[in-house]
Protein backbone atom coordinates (compact mmCIF):
# COMPACT_ATOMS: atom_id res chain seq x y z
CA UNK A 1 0.00 0.00 0.00
CA UNK A 2 2.59 2.05 0.97
CA UNK A 3 4.76 1.68 -2.22
CA UNK A 4 1.36 2.34 -4.14
CA UNK A 5 1.31 5.77 -2.40
CA UNK A 6 5.24 6.48 -3.24
CA UNK A 7 4.41 5.96 -7.09
CA UNK A 8 1.18 8.23 -6.68
CA UNK A 9 2.83 10.91 -4.87
CA UNK A 10 5.62 10.86 -8.19
CA UNK A 11 2.66 11.15 -10.59
CA UNK A 12 1.00 13.97 -8.61
CA UNK A 13 4.18 15.97 -9.20
CA UNK A 14 4.82 15.32 -12.80
CA UNK A 15 1.14 16.67 -13.03
CA UNK A 16 1.39 19.66 -11.05
CA UNK A 17 4.78 20.91 -12.33
CA UNK A 18 3.33 20.66 -15.95
CA UNK A 19 0.50 23.20 -14.78
CA UNK A 20 2.88 25.64 -12.93
CA UNK A 21 4.10 29.23 -14.30
CA UNK A 22 5.54 30.67 -11.77
CA UNK A 23 8.09 30.11 -9.13
CA UNK A 24 5.54 30.84 -6.24
CA UNK A 25 3.43 27.96 -7.93
CA UNK A 26 6.33 25.78 -8.09
CA UNK A 27 6.95 26.10 -4.44
CA UNK A 28 3.65 25.67 -3.40
CA UNK A 29 4.22 22.37 -4.72
CA UNK A 30 7.42 21.02 -3.30
CA UNK A 31 5.60 22.52 0.42
CA UNK A 32 2.41 20.23 -0.58
CA UNK A 33 4.84 16.92 -1.07
CA UNK A 34 8.21 17.69 0.66
CA UNK A 35 7.44 20.15 3.63
CA UNK A 36 6.56 19.48 7.06
CA UNK A 37 3.47 18.67 6.72
CA UNK A 38 3.50 17.06 2.76
CA UNK A 39 2.58 14.29 1.50
CA UNK A 40 5.76 12.47 1.37
CA UNK A 41 6.79 13.49 4.93
CA UNK A 42 3.64 12.43 5.87
CA UNK A 43 4.45 8.60 4.56
CA UNK A 44 7.45 8.56 6.00
CA UNK A 45 6.48 9.00 9.34
CA UNK A 46 4.14 6.07 9.09
CA UNK A 47 7.62 3.71 8.83
CA UNK A 48 7.53 3.29 12.44
CA UNK A 49 5.00 0.91 12.28
CA UNK A 50 7.03 -1.42 9.97
CA UNK A 51 9.15 -4.05 10.96
CA UNK A 52 13.00 -3.91 10.41
CA UNK A 53 13.44 -5.60 7.15
CA UNK A 54 10.06 -3.56 5.54
CA UNK A 55 11.42 -0.34 6.56
CA UNK A 56 14.57 -0.90 5.14
CA UNK A 57 13.11 -1.11 1.79
CA UNK A 58 10.99 1.16 2.20
CA UNK A 59 13.26 4.11 3.36
CA UNK A 60 15.22 3.13 0.13
CA UNK A 61 12.25 3.57 -2.07
CA UNK A 62 10.89 6.53 0.15
CA UNK A 63 14.59 8.43 -0.90
CA UNK A 64 14.30 7.53 -4.54
CA UNK A 65 10.92 9.20 -4.51
CA UNK A 66 11.91 12.57 -2.78
CA UNK A 67 15.13 12.38 -5.23
CA UNK A 68 12.92 11.74 -8.38
CA UNK A 69 10.44 14.80 -7.38
CA UNK A 70 13.73 17.59 -6.00
CA UNK A 71 15.12 16.32 -9.45
CA UNK A 72 11.65 17.82 -11.18
CA UNK A 73 10.99 20.35 -9.07
CA UNK A 74 14.93 21.95 -9.73
CA UNK A 75 14.18 21.46 -13.71
CA UNK A 76 10.93 23.05 -13.63
CA UNK A 77 12.43 25.98 -11.10
CA UNK A 78 15.05 26.68 -14.00
CA UNK A 79 12.33 26.81 -16.16
CA UNK A 80 10.01 29.23 -14.90
CA UNK A 81 13.29 31.27 -13.96
CA UNK A 82 14.31 31.18 -17.43
CA UNK A 83 11.06 32.22 -19.20
CA UNK A 84 10.58 35.00 -16.56
CA UNK A 85 13.76 35.96 -17.15
CA UNK A 86 12.99 36.28 -20.75
CA UNK A 87 9.46 37.84 -20.68
CA UNK A 88 11.62 41.06 -18.74
CA UNK A 89 14.07 41.13 -21.23
CA UNK A 90 11.42 41.47 -24.00
CA UNK A 91 9.66 44.18 -21.96
CA UNK A 92 12.82 45.93 -21.56
CA UNK A 93 13.95 46.60 -25.01
CA UNK A 94 16.43 49.66 -25.56
CA UNK A 95 16.11 51.25 -29.16
CA UNK A 96 19.44 51.98 -29.08
CA UNK A 97 18.91 54.75 -31.74
CA UNK A 98 16.38 56.34 -29.66
CA UNK A 99 17.91 60.19 -28.59
CA UNK A 100 19.70 60.28 -25.21
CA UNK A 101 18.50 62.21 -22.27
CA UNK A 102 20.23 65.29 -21.50
CA UNK A 103 22.27 66.19 -18.34
CA UNK A 104 23.36 69.88 -18.21
CA UNK A 105 26.92 69.95 -17.49
CA UNK A 106 27.88 70.73 -13.96
CA UNK A 107 29.76 73.84 -12.54
CA UNK A 108 32.69 74.47 -10.06
CA UNK A 109 31.81 76.63 -7.09
CA UNK A 110 33.25 80.28 -7.57
CA UNK A 111 34.75 80.25 -3.92
CA UNK A 112 36.64 76.34 -5.36
CA UNK A 113 37.67 77.97 -8.45
CA UNK A 114 38.98 81.55 -7.28
CA UNK A 115 41.08 78.72 -4.73
CA UNK A 116 42.77 77.43 -7.61
CA UNK A 117 43.34 80.37 -9.60
CA UNK A 118 44.91 82.42 -6.88
CA UNK A 119 47.25 79.06 -6.05
CA UNK A 120 47.84 78.81 -9.65
CA UNK A 121 49.52 82.06 -9.90
CA UNK A 122 51.81 81.44 -6.76
CA UNK A 123 52.62 77.59 -7.74
CA UNK A 124 54.04 79.09 -10.42
CA UNK A 125 56.29 81.29 -8.66
CA UNK A 126 57.54 78.29 -6.80
CA UNK A 127 55.19 78.39 -3.78
CA UNK A 128 53.98 74.86 -2.36
CA UNK A 129 50.00 73.94 -1.45
CA UNK A 130 50.14 73.02 2.43
CA UNK A 131 47.49 72.02 4.62
CA UNK A 132 46.22 71.40 8.25
CA UNK A 133 43.53 71.20 10.56
CA UNK A 134 40.91 72.85 11.35
CA UNK A 135 40.51 72.05 14.37
CA UNK A 136 43.47 73.43 16.14
CA UNK A 137 45.42 73.87 19.46
CA UNK A 138 45.42 77.71 20.93
CA UNK A 139 49.21 77.53 21.07
CA UNK A 140 48.65 77.08 17.28
CA UNK A 141 46.31 79.50 16.13
CA UNK A 142 47.97 82.51 18.58
CA UNK A 143 50.62 81.41 21.03
CA UNK A 144 52.59 80.74 18.32
CA UNK A 145 51.33 83.67 16.24
CA UNK A 146 52.86 86.26 19.15
CA UNK A 147 49.10 87.37 19.84
CA UNK A 148 49.10 88.68 23.67
CA UNK A 149 47.10 87.14 25.74
CA UNK A 150 44.49 89.55 26.08
CA UNK A 151 44.61 89.93 22.35
CA UNK A 152 41.00 90.24 21.33
CA UNK A 153 40.77 87.84 18.97
CA UNK A 154 41.23 85.22 21.37
CA UNK A 155 37.75 86.11 23.20
CA UNK A 156 34.69 83.84 23.55
CA UNK A 157 32.35 86.53 21.27
CA UNK A 158 35.11 85.99 18.57
CA UNK A 159 36.54 82.46 18.40
CA UNK A 160 34.59 79.12 18.57
CA UNK A 161 36.12 77.04 21.28
CA UNK A 162 35.93 74.10 21.46
CA UNK A 163 37.86 73.45 24.99
CA UNK A 164 39.88 75.37 26.92
CA UNK A 165 43.44 74.33 24.19
CA UNK A 166 41.26 73.63 21.07
CA UNK A 167 39.02 75.69 19.07
CA UNK A 168 37.77 75.73 15.41
CA UNK A 169 40.70 78.05 13.61
CA UNK A 170 40.10 81.67 12.67
CA UNK A 171 42.88 81.95 10.38
CA UNK A 172 44.93 79.73 8.08
CA UNK A 173 48.21 80.91 9.61
CA UNK A 174 48.60 77.46 11.83
CA UNK A 175 49.54 75.82 9.13
CA UNK A 176 52.33 78.57 8.51
CA UNK A 177 53.17 77.62 12.37
CA UNK A 178 53.29 73.85 11.63
CA UNK A 179 55.44 74.24 8.63
CA UNK A 180 57.83 76.33 10.80
CA UNK A 181 58.19 73.42 12.92
CA UNK A 182 58.33 71.26 10.77
CA UNK A 183 60.61 72.03 8.06
CA UNK A 184 63.87 73.84 8.09
CA UNK A 185 64.51 76.59 5.93
CA UNK A 186 64.06 77.74 2.55
CA UNK A 187 60.12 77.63 3.25
CA UNK A 188 58.19 78.54 0.46
CA UNK A 189 54.03 77.33 0.92
CA UNK A 190 50.54 78.89 0.43
CA UNK A 191 47.88 77.48 2.88
CA UNK A 192 44.59 77.64 1.72
CA UNK A 193 41.50 76.45 3.35
CA UNK A 194 38.40 77.21 5.67
CA UNK A 195 38.32 79.56 9.19
CA UNK A 196 36.05 80.11 11.30
CA UNK A 197 35.26 83.04 13.43
CA UNK A 198 32.28 84.35 15.15
CA UNK A 199 30.80 87.20 12.86
CA UNK A 200 27.04 87.89 12.52
CA UNK A 201 25.87 86.98 9.28
CA UNK A 202 25.28 90.32 6.51
CA UNK A 203 26.69 90.84 3.11
CA UNK A 204 30.27 90.96 3.49
CA UNK A 205 30.21 88.64 6.58
CA UNK A 206 30.17 84.80 7.18
CA UNK A 207 31.01 83.13 10.38
CA UNK A 208 32.54 80.38 7.92
CA UNK A 209 34.89 81.44 5.12
CA UNK A 210 38.28 80.60 2.84
CA UNK A 211 41.44 82.15 3.41
CA UNK A 212 44.91 81.91 1.25
CA UNK A 213 47.91 82.45 3.59
CA UNK A 214 51.27 82.52 2.29
CA UNK A 215 54.40 82.39 3.55
CA UNK A 216 58.24 82.44 2.15
CA UNK A 217 61.49 82.51 4.83
CA UNK A 218 65.02 82.37 3.12
CA UNK A 219 67.74 83.98 3.93
CA UNK A 220 68.31 88.16 2.64
CA UNK A 221 64.39 88.52 2.79
CA UNK A 222 63.23 91.86 2.62
CA UNK A 223 60.25 93.83 1.87
CA UNK A 224 60.97 94.38 -1.30
CA UNK A 225 60.86 91.03 -2.12
CA UNK A 226 57.31 91.01 -0.36
CA UNK A 227 55.82 94.11 -2.31
CA UNK A 228 57.71 92.45 -5.79
CA UNK A 229 55.73 89.14 -5.39
CA UNK A 230 52.29 90.94 -4.30
CA UNK A 231 52.57 93.12 -7.06
CA UNK A 232 52.80 90.52 -9.45
CA UNK A 233 50.76 88.75 -7.91
CA UNK A 234 47.83 91.31 -8.88
CA UNK A 235 48.74 92.20 -12.20
CA UNK A 236 48.40 88.40 -12.79
CA UNK A 237 44.76 88.38 -11.01
CA UNK A 238 43.13 91.53 -12.38
CA UNK A 239 45.25 92.76 -15.17
CA UNK A 240 48.97 93.91 -15.73
CA UNK A 241 47.60 97.59 -15.75
CA UNK A 242 46.58 97.02 -12.09
CA UNK A 243 48.59 99.41 -9.55
CA UNK A 244 49.46 98.36 -6.00
CA UNK A 245 49.47 100.29 -2.79
CA UNK A 246 50.84 99.61 0.85
CA UNK A 247 49.57 101.48 3.70
CA UNK A 248 51.27 100.34 7.39
CA UNK A 249 49.19 98.21 9.63
CA UNK A 250 49.51 95.96 12.42
CA UNK A 251 49.43 92.43 12.92
CA UNK A 252 50.88 90.40 15.74
CA UNK A 253 52.40 88.11 13.50
CA UNK A 254 54.61 90.55 11.18
CA UNK A 255 56.24 93.39 11.83
CA UNK A 256 56.64 95.98 9.78
CA UNK A 257 52.63 94.96 8.43
CA UNK A 258 51.07 96.49 5.94
CA UNK A 259 47.41 96.22 4.00
CA UNK A 260 47.77 96.18 0.65
CA UNK A 261 45.54 98.14 -2.27
CA UNK A 262 44.84 97.53 -5.92
CA UNK A 263 43.97 100.43 -8.38
CA UNK A 264 39.77 99.47 -9.25
CA UNK A 265 40.35 97.09 -12.22
CA UNK A 266 36.94 97.47 -13.17
CA UNK A 267 37.10 101.93 -13.80
CA UNK A 268 40.57 101.97 -13.84
CA UNK A 269 41.00 103.97 -10.55
CA UNK A 270 38.84 106.70 -11.73
CA UNK A 271 36.12 105.73 -9.13
CA UNK A 272 32.91 103.31 -9.34
CA UNK A 273 30.64 100.99 -7.80
CA UNK A 274 32.81 98.46 -7.43
CA UNK A 275 35.79 100.42 -5.33
CA UNK A 276 33.12 102.64 -3.56
CA UNK A 277 34.33 105.68 -5.37
CA UNK A 278 37.57 106.24 -4.46
CA UNK A 279 39.86 103.99 -6.94
CA UNK A 280 41.73 102.01 -4.65
CA UNK A 281 40.80 98.22 -3.46
CA UNK A 282 41.96 96.40 -0.18
CA UNK A 283 42.67 92.93 -1.34
CA UNK A 284 45.08 91.59 1.72
CA UNK A 285 47.34 91.69 4.52
CA UNK A 286 50.67 91.24 4.68
CA UNK A 287 54.18 92.16 6.26
CA UNK A 288 57.70 90.78 7.23
CA UNK A 289 57.26 87.49 9.72
CA UNK A 290 58.33 88.78 13.48
CA UNK A 291 61.06 87.30 14.81
CA UNK A 292 59.13 85.82 17.47
CA UNK A 293 56.68 83.17 15.18
CA UNK A 294 60.36 82.39 13.23
CA UNK A 295 61.92 81.09 17.03
CA UNK A 296 59.08 79.07 17.70
CA UNK A 297 59.96 77.05 14.68
CA UNK A 298 63.65 76.98 15.95
CA UNK A 299 64.81 79.45 12.83
CA UNK A 300 68.22 81.05 13.67
CA UNK A 301 66.22 84.63 12.94
CA UNK A 302 70.12 86.47 12.35
CA UNK A 303 70.02 84.42 9.78
CA UNK A 304 66.87 84.06 8.21
CA UNK A 305 63.97 86.39 7.40
CA UNK A 306 60.95 85.41 6.07
CA UNK A 307 57.56 87.30 5.06
CA UNK A 308 53.86 86.52 5.00
CA UNK A 309 50.34 87.38 3.78
CA UNK A 310 46.75 86.56 3.60
CA UNK A 311 43.95 87.12 1.87
CA UNK A 312 40.36 86.35 1.96
CA UNK A 313 39.18 84.31 -0.99
CA UNK A 314 35.53 85.07 -0.54
CA UNK A 315 36.65 89.14 -1.27
CA UNK A 316 38.48 87.99 -4.25
CA UNK A 317 35.65 86.28 -5.98
CA UNK A 318 33.52 88.69 -4.94
CA UNK A 319 35.29 91.63 -6.93
CA UNK A 320 36.45 89.54 -9.60
CA UNK A 321 32.87 88.09 -10.52
CA UNK A 322 31.31 91.49 -8.67
CA UNK A 323 29.28 89.35 -6.29
CA UNK A 324 27.59 91.78 -3.39
CA UNK A 325 26.69 89.27 -0.65
CA UNK A 326 28.59 87.15 0.82
CA UNK A 327 26.08 84.37 1.42
CA UNK A 328 25.22 84.13 -2.12
CA UNK A 329 28.32 81.32 -2.12
CA UNK A 330 26.56 79.11 0.49
CA UNK A 331 22.44 79.36 0.07
CA UNK A 332 23.03 76.25 -2.85
CA UNK A 333 20.99 77.79 -4.94
CA UNK A 334 21.64 76.25 -8.26
CA UNK A 335 20.51 79.62 -10.44
CA UNK A 336 23.60 81.46 -8.61
CA UNK A 337 26.20 78.25 -9.32
CA UNK A 338 25.00 77.82 -12.60
CA UNK A 339 26.30 81.30 -13.79
CA UNK A 340 29.82 80.25 -13.52
CA UNK A 341 29.59 77.16 -15.50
Amino acid sequence: MEYEQLDEIIERAKAGLREVETEAETEAIRVKLLGKKGSLTEILRSMASLNPDERKEFGRRANAARAEIESLLAERFAEVREKRRRLKFESEILDVTEPGKGRPPGSRHPVTSTIDFISRIFMNMGFFVAEGPEIETVFNNFDALNAAPNHPSRDMTDTFYISADTLLRTQTSPVQVRTLMRQAPPIRVISPGRCFRRDAVDATHSPMFHQIEGLLVDEGITMADLKGTLDNFAKLAFGAEVKTKFRPHFFPFTEPSAEMDVSCFKCGGKGCRVCGGNGWIEILGCGMVHPNVLRVGNVDTERYTGFAFGMGVERIAMLRHEIDDIRLFYENDMRFIEQFR
